[in-house]
């Protein structure tokens, strides 16, 4: 193996973040560059999440700290929000000259980011490659095969991942199996989530409340169409309390809640908001990222969508998909769920250790001997 050269070991990397979960992604991976390598890490959050309940918290929780530069990018609409992106960073990318950039997931932040990255000839290194819904309705579906294509370096959290960017024709070469980095700041900080007291805080019990998380436009923009899903939920909690910490981006004035068993807030710290899961008697969520917490902790999950990226979950988890077609039934989840914790492949806390020795090997050698 070559030695490392002064221009490997002290590179400049910067590492953008924009919203909750490229949070929970980078944090370890930063903590793993920070700590094991020589390199500059630099933080750009662009401010696509700016309300301190979806971000300060986070950052403060998962150990980032106070990033070096916040393009304060706010809401607005794909576009609108994709271009404030790419006109921001363009000038920080100038002055900063990094010899890499690191992006995350599959928000607006990330492929803005990289498509203005590309085009002054920075490398790019993807963490969570190769997830596909393989619904083009998703503006992450979008985001996602845009940053694939046009990165560098891939890193992937499941086997599926690598054969859908094998079957799209990405170099093995710039691929790399390292895990799932999510999990990595799970298993990190439950002491700390163990250690919180949302549950006595709120007057929940241990497995007799249900979990519920909704965003996706698809679900929450129309509120015909988000209130005919909380009846359905109600319908399914089976009289369970029903905690739900409520997206900025829903108007609660137009919200219709049948019962007494409703439980509203803002959105919560990280801490509490794991804890609340590993908790729960079931999850009800939308979001990609709760599919893989849930199923690490064996904690059964109801999926409102017709599809998922992260086919795993549902092959080794404790994932359900609850489809248009479902929601049109009488189907109800099952009033009782044995599941015992999964162990998916290389979900086990030490995935960023894995991408920064990776990346290291990678830029000295342009790829890992097998």
């Amino acid at each position: 193996m070559a030695e490392l050269n002064a221009e490997t070991r002290n590179m400049k990397l910067v590492f953008i973040v924009g919203a909750r979960p490229n949070f929970i992604k980078a944090a370890p991976v930063l903590k793993s560059f920070r700590q094991g390598t020589d390199h500059q890490c630099i933080v750009i959050h662009t401010g696509q999440h700016f309300d301190d309940s979806m971000s300060k918290i986070f950052l403060k929780q998962l150990g980032i700290g106070t990033p070096d530069v916040n393009l304060g990018v706010g809401p607005g609409t794909h576009a609108v929000q994709t271009a404030k992106v790419m006109v921001k960073i363009e000038s920080e990318l100038q002055r900063i000259q990094p010899d890499w950039l690191f992006v995350f997931g599959d928000v607006n932040s990330t492929v803005a980011a990289t498509l203005v990255a590309k085009k002054m000839h920075i490398k790019v290194a993807h963490v969570e490659s190769g997830l596909r819904s393989h619904d083009m309705n998703m503006p992450e579906e979008i985001n996602r095969i845009l940053t694939d294509h046009i990165s560098d370096l891939l890193f992937v959290t499941e086997k599926s991942g690598l054969e859908n960017l094998q079957r799209e024709g990405v170099s093995e070469s710039i691929t790399y199996f390292v895990g799932n980095t999510m999990i990595d700041s799970l298993t990190g900080l439950l002491p700390e989530i163990n250690r919180n007291t949302i549950l006595s805080d709120l007057n929940l019990v241990q497995k007799d409340y249900i979990l519920l998380t909704l965003h996706r436009p698809s679900n929450v923009d129309s509120p015909v169409k988000l209130n005919y899903l909380l009846e359905k939920i109600n319908r399914w909690s089976a009289g369970k309390q029903i905690f739900w910490p409520v997206h900025p981006r829903i108007n609660r004035e137009k919200l219709k809640l049948n019962g007494s068993n409703w439980k509203l807030s803002a959105p919560v710290g990280y801490f509490q908001f794991i804890s609340l899961m590993k908790n729960a008697a079931a999850v009800f969520t939308d979001s990609g990222g709760i599919q893989e917490e849930t199923s690490f902790l064996g904690i059964p999950c109801y999926t409102i969508r017709n599809n998922t990226e992260r086919p795993v979950t549902c092959i080794s988890g404790s994932n359900t998909l609850v489809t248009e077609q479902m929601l049109d039934s009488d189907w109800l989840p099952p009033s009782k769920v044995d599941i015992k914790q999964p162990q998916i492949e290389l979900w086990d806390g030490k995935a960023a250790g894995r991408l920064v020795k990776c990346f290291g090997q990678h830029t000295i050698a342009g790829r890992i001997p097998d």
